[in-house]
């Protein structure tokens, strides 16, 4: 990572219950980014899919077969742009057993090379939705490392010292929210590990919870476009000496030290 640069994204994407509307604003969005020369775009939880309780409401009625479709055309798109894009999506698994919650990653040649599922999910998603994952994702792009993080496992910083632990440089975090809060607890994550956060959040939480890059201060950096549906900015490791040469090493021994 040290001299390099990332110019990276969160989007702001329209979820709507129709699949195929939210590929193509996706794919529309991603367009728009690569022409900032944005290398890595990010959307929110449930980007593709919708929601629970938002744009879904019973399992039996989600059209898995065009979600699925949805996915491989914005992979397509992803090989056109050259970028990557991580996408928030269900993720159907064998009946009886519920969906995950996932983030997909997805190369810059057009592969889905991770999937993230929501390890900590709400007491509503366990009992009637969701079956929670079990492990985190890290992935590499050009030399950072990013780790991912879905919607209320913002409130466990445990998830967030592992990412550090695992070397992580950034992590998404999509959520599909309109909590201020989450903006307090993504700045003072970053502060506290020393790594860069992108929030993602949807076009209706917008006013309450926009998109976010955040440096590994806890202070955010990055330029909204003119309709507020994207924030880019660029991962210079040159402009966090003290962060990340200094208060994440030292942070790292005495966090060793006392077995946490």
């Amino acid at each position: 990572m040290a001299g390099h640069t990332l110019s990276i994204a969160a989007a702001s994407s329209v979820i709507d219950a129709n699949v195929r509307a939210n590929g193509m604003h996706v794919r529309a969005l991603m367009t728009k980014a690569a022409a900032l020369g944005v290398r890595l775009v990010q959307f929110p939880e449930g980007a593709l899919s919708g929601y629970v309780n938002a744009e879904i409401h019973d399992w039996d009625a989600v059209d898995w077969r065009t979600l699925q479709a949805e996915l491989e055309l914005t992979a397509a798109h992803a090989a056109r742009l050259g970028i990557w894009v991580v996408v928030g999506a269900n993720h159907q698994r064998t009946p009886p057993l519920w969906p995950h919650n996932a983030l997909y990653v997805i190369s810059d040649r057009g592969a889905v090379v991770g999937r993230y599922d929501k390890r900590v999910i709400s007491h509503s998603e366990a009992m009637h939705w969701y079956t929670s994952g079990t492990e985190p994702l890290v992935f590499e792009v050009d030399g950072f490392r990013f780790g991912c993080a879905l919607c209320i496992e913002i409130h466990f910083p445990e998830l967030f010292m592992e990412y550090a632990r695992l070397g992580v440089d950034a992590v998404l975090f999509s959520a599909y929210a309109d909590d201020p809060i989450f903006d307090v607890a993504a700045r003072a994550h970053a502060a506290m590990n020393n790594v860069w956060f992108s929030v993602s959040t949807p076009a209706s939480c917008r006013s309450s919870l926009p998109c976010s890059l955040i440096g590994p201060d806890g202070f955010p950096f990055g330029r909204p476009t003119a309709e507020a549906d994207l924030v880019h900015g660029v991962l210079d490791a040159a402009k966090y000496e003290i962060a990340l040469t200094k208060a994440r090493p030292w942070r790292a021994k005495v966090r060793a030290a006392r077995g946490s």
